[in-house]
Protein backbone atom coordinates (compact mmCIF):
# COMPACT_ATOMS: atom_id res chain seq x y z
CA UNK A 1 0.00 0.00 0.00
CA UNK A 2 1.24 3.45 -0.86
CA UNK A 3 2.56 5.47 2.05
CA UNK A 4 0.39 8.21 3.47
CA UNK A 5 3.06 10.83 3.02
CA UNK A 6 5.65 11.51 0.38
CA UNK A 7 9.07 13.07 0.90
CA UNK A 8 10.85 14.95 -1.89
CA UNK A 9 14.60 15.28 -2.42
CA UNK A 10 14.77 18.31 -0.14
CA UNK A 11 13.18 16.46 2.75
CA UNK A 12 9.81 18.25 2.55
CA UNK A 13 6.80 16.18 3.50
CA UNK A 14 3.91 16.31 1.06
CA UNK A 15 0.45 14.89 1.57
CA UNK A 16 -0.82 12.65 -1.27
CA UNK A 17 -3.42 15.26 -2.27
CA UNK A 18 -0.83 18.03 -2.53
CA UNK A 19 1.46 15.79 -4.55
CA UNK A 20 -1.46 14.80 -6.81
CA UNK A 21 -2.40 18.42 -7.54
CA UNK A 22 1.24 19.36 -8.05
CA UNK A 23 1.63 16.70 -10.73
CA UNK A 24 -1.69 17.63 -12.35
CA UNK A 25 -1.04 21.36 -12.66
CA UNK A 26 2.41 20.73 -14.12
CA UNK A 27 0.92 18.53 -16.85
CA UNK A 28 -0.13 20.77 -19.77
CA UNK A 29 -2.38 18.09 -21.25
CA UNK A 30 -4.26 17.72 -17.96
CA UNK A 31 -4.59 21.49 -17.56
CA UNK A 32 -5.79 22.01 -21.13
CA UNK A 33 -8.29 19.14 -21.21
CA UNK A 34 -9.50 19.80 -17.67
CA UNK A 35 -9.93 23.51 -18.42
CA UNK A 36 -11.99 22.73 -21.49
CA UNK A 37 -14.21 20.30 -19.56
CA UNK A 38 -14.70 22.86 -16.80
CA UNK A 39 -15.64 25.47 -19.42
CA UNK A 40 -18.08 23.01 -20.99
CA UNK A 41 -19.69 22.35 -17.61
CA UNK A 42 -20.10 26.10 -17.03
CA UNK A 43 -21.62 26.48 -20.50
CA UNK A 44 -24.09 23.68 -19.73
CA UNK A 45 -25.04 25.16 -16.35
CA UNK A 46 -25.52 28.71 -17.66
CA UNK A 47 -26.95 27.70 -21.04
CA UNK A 48 -30.19 29.74 -20.65
CA UNK A 49 -28.14 32.91 -20.14
CA UNK A 50 -25.42 32.20 -22.71
CA UNK A 51 -27.61 31.11 -25.63
CA UNK A 52 -28.55 34.12 -27.77
CA UNK A 53 -31.83 32.52 -28.94
CA UNK A 54 -34.40 30.04 -27.76
CA UNK A 55 -33.17 26.68 -29.13
CA UNK A 56 -36.73 25.69 -30.07
CA UNK A 57 -37.68 28.99 -31.75
CA UNK A 58 -37.68 29.10 -35.56
CA UNK A 59 -36.74 32.00 -37.78
CA UNK A 60 -38.73 31.34 -40.96
CA UNK A 61 -36.81 34.05 -42.81
CA UNK A 62 -33.48 32.24 -42.30
CA UNK A 63 -33.94 28.56 -43.11
CA UNK A 64 -30.61 26.69 -43.33
CA UNK A 65 -28.85 30.05 -43.25
CA UNK A 66 -25.02 29.96 -43.24
CA UNK A 67 -23.01 31.38 -40.32
CA UNK A 68 -23.37 35.13 -39.92
CA UNK A 69 -23.24 37.83 -37.26
CA UNK A 70 -26.90 37.19 -36.44
CA UNK A 71 -26.44 33.41 -36.25
CA UNK A 72 -22.81 32.56 -35.44
CA UNK A 73 -23.13 28.94 -36.55
CA UNK A 74 -26.03 29.40 -38.92
CA UNK A 75 -29.49 27.88 -38.64
CA UNK A 76 -30.93 24.44 -39.30
CA UNK A 77 -33.65 23.43 -41.75
CA UNK A 78 -36.34 24.86 -39.47
CA UNK A 79 -34.55 28.17 -38.91
CA UNK A 80 -33.45 27.40 -35.34
CA UNK A 81 -30.18 28.97 -34.19
CA UNK A 82 -27.50 26.30 -34.31
CA UNK A 83 -25.21 27.98 -31.77
CA UNK A 84 -28.00 28.05 -29.17
CA UNK A 85 -28.91 24.42 -29.83
CA UNK A 86 -25.30 23.26 -29.43
CA UNK A 87 -25.02 25.16 -26.14
CA UNK A 88 -28.14 23.44 -24.81
CA UNK A 89 -26.90 20.18 -26.32
CA UNK A 90 -23.86 20.34 -24.05
CA UNK A 91 -26.21 20.15 -21.07
CA UNK A 92 -27.92 17.02 -22.38
CA UNK A 93 -24.71 15.29 -23.49
CA UNK A 94 -22.95 15.86 -20.16
CA UNK A 95 -26.07 14.74 -18.29
CA UNK A 96 -26.24 11.48 -20.24
CA UNK A 97 -22.50 10.86 -20.06
CA UNK A 98 -22.14 11.53 -16.34
CA UNK A 99 -25.21 9.72 -15.03
CA UNK A 100 -24.89 6.69 -17.32
CA UNK A 101 -21.25 6.12 -16.35
CA UNK A 102 -22.03 6.77 -12.66
CA UNK A 103 -24.78 4.16 -12.73
CA UNK A 104 -22.54 1.65 -14.47
CA UNK A 105 -19.67 2.43 -12.08
CA UNK A 106 -21.73 1.90 -8.91
CA UNK A 107 -23.09 -1.45 -10.11
CA UNK A 108 -19.70 -2.52 -11.45
CA UNK A 109 -17.91 -1.66 -8.20
CA UNK A 110 -20.38 -3.68 -6.13
CA UNK A 111 -20.17 -6.70 -8.42
CA UNK A 112 -16.38 -6.48 -8.66
CA UNK A 113 -15.92 -6.25 -4.88
CA UNK A 114 -18.17 -9.23 -4.21
CA UNK A 115 -16.64 -11.33 -6.98
CA UNK A 116 -13.04 -10.62 -6.01
CA UNK A 117 -13.48 -10.88 -2.23
CA UNK A 118 -15.76 -13.90 -1.89
CA UNK A 119 -14.72 -15.84 -4.99
CA UNK A 120 -16.22 -19.28 -5.58
CA UNK A 121 -19.54 -19.65 -7.31
CA UNK A 122 -20.39 -15.95 -6.87
CA UNK A 123 -17.21 -14.94 -8.69
CA UNK A 124 -17.91 -17.41 -11.48
CA UNK A 125 -21.52 -16.26 -11.84
CA UNK A 126 -20.63 -12.55 -12.00
CA UNK A 127 -17.69 -12.99 -14.36
CA UNK A 128 -19.55 -15.29 -16.74
CA UNK A 129 -22.33 -12.72 -16.87
CA UNK A 130 -19.71 -10.08 -17.70
CA UNK A 131 -18.31 -12.34 -20.42
CA UNK A 132 -21.76 -12.58 -21.98
CA UNK A 133 -22.01 -8.79 -22.13
CA UNK A 134 -18.44 -8.56 -23.46
CA UNK A 135 -19.44 -10.85 -26.32
CA UNK A 136 -21.47 -8.00 -27.82
CA UNK A 137 -19.93 -4.80 -29.18
CA UNK A 138 -20.83 -1.88 -26.91
CA UNK A 139 -22.83 -0.02 -29.54
CA UNK A 140 -24.75 -3.15 -30.54
CA UNK A 141 -25.56 -3.89 -26.91
CA UNK A 142 -26.80 -0.32 -26.40
CA UNK A 143 -29.00 -0.58 -29.50
CA UNK A 144 -30.47 -3.84 -28.20
CA UNK A 145 -31.28 -2.32 -24.79
CA UNK A 146 -32.91 0.76 -26.34
CA UNK A 147 -34.84 -1.46 -28.75
CA UNK A 148 -36.26 -3.34 -25.75
CA UNK A 149 -36.95 -0.32 -23.54
CA UNK A 150 -37.91 2.09 -26.33
CA UNK A 151 -36.37 5.41 -27.43
CA UNK A 152 -35.97 8.17 -24.86
CA UNK A 153 -33.32 10.02 -22.91
CA UNK A 154 -33.61 7.94 -19.72
CA UNK A 155 -33.52 4.69 -21.70
CA UNK A 156 -30.35 5.87 -23.43
CA UNK A 157 -28.78 6.37 -19.99
CA UNK A 158 -29.73 2.82 -18.99
CA UNK A 159 -28.41 1.42 -22.29
CA UNK A 160 -25.05 3.16 -21.94
CA UNK A 161 -24.80 2.11 -18.29
CA UNK A 162 -25.37 -1.56 -19.14
CA UNK A 163 -22.27 -1.92 -21.29
CA UNK A 164 -20.19 0.00 -18.72
CA UNK A 165 -20.96 -2.37 -15.83
CA UNK A 166 -18.79 -5.37 -16.87
CA UNK A 167 -15.68 -3.24 -17.47
CA UNK A 168 -15.89 -1.61 -14.04
CA UNK A 169 -16.58 -5.01 -12.48
CA UNK A 170 -13.43 -6.51 -13.98
CA UNK A 171 -11.25 -3.56 -12.97
CA UNK A 172 -12.44 -3.66 -9.35
CA UNK A 173 -12.30 -7.46 -9.18
CA UNK A 174 -8.66 -7.51 -10.31
CA UNK A 175 -7.68 -4.94 -7.67
CA UNK A 176 -9.70 -6.73 -4.99
CA UNK A 177 -8.01 -10.07 -5.68
CA UNK A 178 -4.65 -8.40 -5.07
CA UNK A 179 -5.63 -6.28 -2.07
CA UNK A 180 -7.41 -8.99 -0.09
CA UNK A 181 -4.08 -10.82 0.22
CA UNK A 182 -2.31 -7.73 1.60
CA UNK A 183 -0.88 -7.93 5.11
CA UNK A 184 -2.95 -5.05 6.48
CA UNK A 185 -6.19 -6.64 5.23
CA UNK A 186 -5.22 -9.96 6.81
CA UNK A 187 -4.48 -8.15 10.07
CA UNK A 188 -7.85 -6.43 10.08
CA UNK A 189 -9.59 -9.70 9.29
CA UNK A 190 -7.79 -11.48 12.13
CA UNK A 191 -8.84 -8.65 14.45
CA UNK A 192 -12.46 -9.65 13.82
CA UNK A 193 -13.56 -6.86 11.44
CA UNK A 194 -16.70 -7.55 9.44
CA UNK A 195 -16.55 -8.10 5.72
CA UNK A 196 -18.50 -4.91 5.06
CA UNK A 197 -15.94 -2.84 6.97
CA UNK A 198 -13.03 -4.54 5.20
CA UNK A 199 -14.55 -3.99 1.76
CA UNK A 200 -15.56 -0.37 2.24
CA UNK A 201 -12.68 0.96 4.35
CA UNK A 202 -9.66 -1.12 3.38
CA UNK A 203 -10.20 -2.58 -0.11
CA UNK A 204 -12.42 -0.09 -1.94
CA UNK A 205 -10.03 2.90 -1.52
CA UNK A 206 -7.26 0.87 -3.14
CA UNK A 207 -9.35 0.33 -6.27
CA UNK A 208 -10.38 3.95 -6.76
CA UNK A 209 -7.34 5.14 -8.73
CA UNK A 210 -8.08 2.77 -11.61
CA UNK A 211 -11.81 3.45 -11.33
CA UNK A 212 -11.33 7.24 -11.52
CA UNK A 213 -9.19 6.97 -14.65
CA UNK A 214 -11.64 4.69 -16.42
CA UNK A 215 -14.62 6.75 -15.23
CA UNK A 216 -13.16 9.87 -16.85
CA UNK A 217 -12.43 8.16 -20.15
CA UNK A 218 -15.77 6.35 -20.15
CA UNK A 219 -17.70 9.62 -20.05
CA UNK A 220 -16.33 10.51 -23.48
CA UNK A 221 -17.28 7.08 -24.82
CA UNK A 222 -20.77 7.41 -23.35
CA UNK A 223 -21.29 10.83 -24.95
CA UNK A 224 -20.25 9.38 -28.31
CA UNK A 225 -22.54 6.36 -27.88
CA UNK A 226 -25.51 8.51 -26.86
CA UNK A 227 -24.95 10.77 -29.88
CA UNK A 228 -24.77 7.69 -32.12
CA UNK A 229 -28.06 6.38 -30.76
CA UNK A 230 -29.69 9.76 -31.40
CA UNK A 231 -28.20 9.85 -34.89
CA UNK A 232 -29.96 6.61 -35.85
CA UNK A 233 -33.24 7.67 -34.22
CA UNK A 234 -33.02 5.73 -30.94
CA UNK A 235 -32.35 8.70 -28.67
CA UNK A 236 -34.62 11.48 -27.41
CA UNK A 237 -37.26 13.11 -29.58
CA UNK A 238 -35.89 14.65 -32.82
CA UNK A 239 -36.66 18.23 -31.74
CA UNK A 240 -34.59 17.92 -28.53
CA UNK A 241 -31.38 19.97 -28.89
CA UNK A 242 -28.98 17.06 -28.51
CA UNK A 243 -25.75 16.85 -30.51
CA UNK A 244 -26.65 13.53 -32.16
CA UNK A 245 -30.08 14.86 -33.15
CA UNK A 246 -28.55 18.01 -34.65
CA UNK A 247 -26.04 15.92 -36.57
CA UNK A 248 -28.81 13.66 -37.90
CA UNK A 249 -30.82 16.66 -39.11
CA UNK A 250 -27.86 17.94 -41.10
CA UNK A 251 -27.34 14.58 -42.78
CA UNK A 252 -29.99 15.20 -45.42
CA UNK A 253 -28.66 18.68 -46.14
CA UNK A 254 -25.06 17.75 -46.84
CA UNK A 255 -25.77 16.64 -50.40
CA UNK A 256 -27.33 20.04 -51.04
CA UNK A 257 -24.14 21.81 -49.96
CA UNK A 258 -25.41 22.89 -46.52
CA UNK A 259 -22.37 21.86 -44.52
CA UNK A 260 -22.63 23.85 -41.30
CA UNK A 261 -25.54 21.90 -39.78
CA UNK A 262 -23.39 18.75 -39.55
CA UNK A 263 -20.00 20.40 -39.07
CA UNK A 264 -20.48 22.22 -35.78
CA UNK A 265 -22.16 19.43 -33.74
CA UNK A 266 -19.56 17.02 -35.12
CA UNK A 267 -16.76 19.28 -33.90
CA UNK A 268 -18.46 19.59 -30.49
CA UNK A 269 -18.65 15.80 -30.11
CA UNK A 270 -15.07 15.29 -31.32
CA UNK A 271 -13.48 17.91 -29.06
CA UNK A 272 -15.47 16.84 -25.99
CA UNK A 273 -14.64 13.14 -26.35
CA UNK A 274 -11.00 13.99 -27.02
CA UNK A 275 -10.83 16.18 -23.90
CA UNK A 276 -12.19 13.43 -21.64
CA UNK A 277 -9.79 10.87 -23.12
CA UNK A 278 -6.79 13.17 -22.70
CA UNK A 279 -7.80 13.95 -19.11
CA UNK A 280 -8.13 10.23 -18.40
CA UNK A 281 -4.63 9.60 -19.78
CA UNK A 282 -3.23 12.42 -17.63
CA UNK A 283 -4.94 11.04 -14.51
CA UNK A 284 -3.56 7.59 -15.25
CA UNK A 285 -0.03 8.99 -15.53
CA UNK A 286 -0.52 10.81 -12.23
CA UNK A 287 -2.22 8.08 -10.19
CA UNK A 288 -0.28 5.06 -11.41
CA UNK A 289 2.77 4.66 -9.12
CA UNK A 290 4.55 2.58 -11.78
CA UNK A 291 4.67 5.63 -14.07
CA UNK A 292 6.11 8.02 -11.46
CA UNK A 293 9.74 9.06 -11.82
Amino acid sequence: MDSLIEINHQGDIRSPWREFWRRIITNPVAVGSGGFILLLVLVAVFAPWLAPYNPMQSDWTALSAPPSWHHLMGTDELGRDLFSRIIFGARISLYVGFFSVTLGMVLGILLGLFAGYYGGWLDMLIMRGADVLFAFPGMLLAIAVVAILGPGLNNVIVAVAVFSVPVFARIVRASTLSLKQAAYVEAVRCAGARDRLILLRHILPGTLSNVIVFFTMRIGTSILTAASLSFIGLGPEPDVPEWGNILAMGRSSMMAGVWHISLFPGIAIFVTVLAFNLLGDALRDTLDPKLKN
